[in-house]
């Protein structure tokens, strides 16, 4: 039982230290283009490693069916909608509407995977939702139409994300985590370039320095090929709420990694911190 829960604290590490990746990388490139050679570089490192484990291609039409559903859900449909939406909004705020996530997966996971929804499960999503909002109380002001509108994309993205973690915990379990990964985001990064060759040029054109090309690798290797390896892993061996409940503790991680770039970390943050944690033992910790 020890194993899922590391590999759960592991994703939350991950996926608190990439906002700080997605913010920094989005000040030298354009968002969905950025987004889209996240995906192509991370499918370049996994492709050579698929070959040598000599990973078998999916046979079925209807496991194809899934996994082009649920990348473009995952990786085209979230990951354009958040890149876009974190140009016009604080990334505090774009992790308190991340992490909406959980609260989507409640009812989903209900209808597909047929999971309870206990009173435990609201009380912990109620008080996760309330510690992201004191700690980013003052981020959640929201400026001027764009914003508003990049609020509303990161909400719909996470939708989009909930749903295709639902059924790929419902439906794809029979294959193996890397090759799951690497066909939805094979197949998610086409519409990104489409849309990025046509609303921002080339990536011959781009602003490249260091930073951007670290921040892509970055995003590659960890945000995407070890964190949605381990990610679907634990799909396959714990609630898909309990997984998602790592969208409440990103934010936290996100804050403290925050402080070491020169973000100020307040009394609210400490405050939200523990009511976060307290959400997430709630549902992680069973009881005796």
């Amino acid at each position: 039982k020890m194993k899922p829960l590391i590999i759960w604290l592991i994703l939350c590490v991950i996926w608190g230290t990439t906002w700080i990746f997605i913010k920094e990388g989005l000040a030298d490139l354009p968002p969905v283009s950025f987004a889209a050679l996240r995906f192509t570089v991370a499918c370049l490192i996994l492709l050579p490693i698929l070959w040598w484990r000599k990973m078998e291609i999916p046979k079925s039409k209807q496991v194809w069916n899934l996994i082009l559903l649920t990348g473009f859900l995952q990786f085209f449909f979230n990951y354009g909608l958040l890149f876009w939406g974190e140009q016009f909004i604080t990334s505090g705020l774009a992790a308190v509407l991340q992490a909406i996530i959980p609260v989507f997966g409640l009812f989903l996971a209900r209808i597909f995977v047929g999971e309870e929804i206990t009173s435990r499960k609201i009380i912990s999503i109620l008080l996760g939702l309330v510690g992201l909002i004191i700690i980013f109380y003052e981020q959640l002001i929201v400026n001027g139409t764009l914003a508003l509108l990049g609020s509303l994309a990161v909400v719909i993205g996470a939708f989009g994300a909930s749903l295709a973690s639902v059924l790929t915990k419902a439906k794809l379990q029979g294959i193996q985590p890397e090759t799951v990964v690497f066909w939805q985001m094979l197949i998610g990064q086409i519409p990104l370039w489409i849309i990025g060759f046509s609303l921002e040029g080339s990536p011959v054109k781009f602003y490249w320095t260091w930073k951007a090309i670290i921040c892509i690798f970055y995003l590659a290797t960890m945000g995407s090929i070890a964190a949605f390896w381990l990610y679907y892993w634990l799909l396959s061996k714990i609630d898909v709420t309990k997984a998602m409940m790592i969208a409440f503790v990103t934010p936290l991680v996100a804050v403290f990694v925050g402080s070491f770039f020169g973000e100020k970390l307040g009394i609210q943050a400490i405050l939200g911190g523990l009511l976060i944690l307290a959400s997430v033992g709630l549902i992680i910790v069973k009881r005796k």
